[in-house]
């Protein structure tokens, strides 16, 4: 099987090593990984803050980048949302404001090929566990998109559950929004600082090692908090901890 990579923006610029980790994850479970060097950004932060007509280039270059592929694959939930949910409505009101319907077949093929990796691993894969190895109390933050949006569930918890060593610790307050919100975070730090205190407070409280998510962005937020508080809990994306094994464990 063969799929691409969609690694976004926060991982390419600030997280390369969530994208390394997906790659030889999905290469150890005997998929093949291409990375479309077209790819740019979804065009999240520009639509999120209202600028629709301004999104719709970095739309249409995704769609470009992305068209021969089967199955497209990304570490994002926030991203994955953001072209299955909203890339429809984009095409669907150029579409109705009188500007063709390319946008609009362009969200309609693209859409159903876009999987968020804990997705791909479960539903399409069939795996849960993937052989990993992680030593360590680890609890599990799900970020807003990847709960509400994408309907993920137990996927991520039901994949952590089969690493080996690794001891899950439920967190309390989990479905609460840790604050990051993407510009929300920008134009309302003061409320965002309060939920995101709040959650890394659940958090030191499980007594955990590692706070885990399969958002880097709502990671960063959270990692912000954590540093700046002192606290010894580390911030890690899912993916690394799959990726992790006894023979090559995460450094």
């Amino acid at each position: 099987m063969r799929v691409a990579l969609f690694v976004t923006c926060v991982n390419d610029a600030l997280y390369p090593r969530t994208g390394v980790a997906v790659v030889r994850l999905l290469e150890r479970l005997g998929v093949t990984v291409d990375f479309p060097a077209a790819q740019s950004c979804c065009g999240q932060p520009q639509y999120n803050t209202g600028y629709r007509h301004e999104t719709e280039p970095l739309m249409r270059r995704t769609a470009e980048a992305f068209a021969e592929y089967a199955y497209v694959v990304t570490p994002s939930g926030s991203c994955a949302a953001m072209i299955r949910e909203h890339y429809p409505r984009i095409g669907g009101k150029a579409a109705a404001e009188g500007r063709g319907t390319a946008l609009a077949e362009a969200a309609r093929s693209l859409a159903p090929r876009v999987y968020e990796l804990t997705e791909f691993l479960v539903d399409v894969l069939g795996v849960t566990d993937v052989g990993a190895y992680f030593p360590h109390t680890v609890t599990y933050h799900p970020s807003c998109h990847g709960l509400r949006a994408l309907g993920l569930g137990d996927r991520p918890r039901r994949l952590l559950a089969a690493v080996k060593g690794l001891e899950l610790i439920e967190l309390p307050g989990a479905e609460e929004c840790c604050g990051f919100g993407g510009t929300f975070a920008v134009k309302n730090p003061d409320v965002s600082a309060a939920m995101g205190g709040d959650k890394i407070g659940n958090a030191r409280a499980t007594g955990a090692e590692v706070l885990c998510g399969a958002d880097n962005s709502c990671l960063a937020h959270l990692d912000g908090l954590l540093r700046r508080a002192g606290a010894p809990l580390r911030a890690l994306h899912l993916a690394e901890i799959l990726a992790a094994t006894e023979e090559e464990p995460l450094r």
